[in-house]
């Protein structure tokens, strides 16, 4: 009697077990039917630039393919640099040309006679705001510098002609230069910072011949901070970005400032983050490397687990990676 009772428990139990297995093979069946299948590895193509074929070098190029939270870092700077106004006061707002677009926002020191940073934006050189870049000043004000950013025409507005952004930019820091001792400011205490699209403004605006396009002295600039910048504009031409802008052989070769480095006069620092393309990571290397075997004094810095936009925001920071090395580069001690 009770081998059958038990007999019949384990009937019934393997029965229920089986049944069990078999509701759950049911259940999950149509989820795994469902499921999307892997898309196959694609083919790579052509080597264009390096062992990078045309997909891989528009990728690298591109910076929201890297930085997929690209739009919440850059809200950030619109709000944080909000609050730093609110904080700061407005900034003084200076001209240096014709056009509403060609003014310079100053945000200044009680410090006498303090050094200026000039600091040029970046957006793939087709757009961005002085107003949206204003979050680093309480960094440089504080410390006892004035800081000074850049409005100015998107190259679309030019047609796609790079030389006259470039251009552009050049003259709002020859108008600087000229107009330091108006708000506070050392015209022999120059500086230059640039992120993106900026730090390859910047990086001409340090090999430009001050005077012989602008009739100032050759060390106009004293130093160069360049964060995740273009050096060499021949990868670039190569890929999508070449759709906007209308490259040429004179713009590629007049516009890498790599090929102009004995018109270096300062010593410059240059940055990437880890988590950046590899191409603007690559771009960053050699061109410290170039600098440095032109003997030319320069300083590469590296943030590690650090994005294309996340990095600039630590020029916020005097505990920051840009922030420190700014504040040394200018000889000045965090507030």
């Amino acid at each position: 009697m009770h081998a059958k009772q038990a007999s019949g428990c384990m009937t019934r139990r393997k029965f229920l077990e089986s049944g069990s297995a078999c509701a759950l093979f049911m259940a999950a069946g149509p989820a795994l039917a469902q499921a999307p299948a892997q898309p196959a590895p694609r083919a790579k193509g052509p080597r264009v630039w390096l062992d990078l074929d045309q997909k891989e070098l528009d990728d690298a190029y591109d910076q929201s393919v890297y930085a997929p939270n690209l739009p919440q870092i850059t809200g950030r700077y619109a709000t944080n640099s909000e609050i730093t106004r609110g904080r700061l006061g407005p900034p003084r707002r200076l001209a240096y040309g014709p056009a509403p677009v060609d003014g310079l926002d100053v945000f200044t020191t009680r410090r006498p006679n303090a050094p200026v940073n000039v600091f040029i934006h970046g957006g793939a050189w087709r757009g961005g705001l002085a107003k949206n870049y204003a979050f680093p000043a309480e960094l440089f004000v504080n410390a006892g510098a004035h800081f000074v950013v850049l409005d100015f025409s998107p190259v679309q507005d030019f047609g796609g002609n790079l030389m006259m952004m470039a251009e552009q930019v050049r003259r709002a820091v020859a108008r600087v230069y000229r107009n330091a001792k108006s708000f506070g400011g050392d015209p022999n205490q120059i500086y230059v910072s640039g992120h993106s699209s900026g730090a390859h403004l910047g990086g001409v605006v340090l090999v430009t011949d001050w005077e012989k396009d602008f009739n100032l002295p050759a060390n106009t600039v004293k130093g160069g901070l360049l964060c995740s910048g273009m050096y060499d504009l021949k990868p670039v031409r190569l890929s999508a970005r070449s759709s906007y802008v209308k490259f040429t052989d004179e713009m590629e070769h007049a516009l890498s400032t790599q090929r102009h480095l004995e018109r270096l006069s300062c010593p410059v620092i240059v940055a990437h983050g880890t988590l950046e393309t590899p191409e603007f990571q690559r771009q960053t290397r050699d061109f410290a490397a170039a600098v440095k075997a032109a003997g030319k004094p320069v300083q590469l810095l590296v943030a590690q687990g650090y994005n294309h936009f996340e990095i600039f925001e630590t020029l916020a920071s005097p505990y920051g990676l840009l922030g420190r090395a700014v504040l040394e580069q200018m000889k000045l001690v965090p507030a």
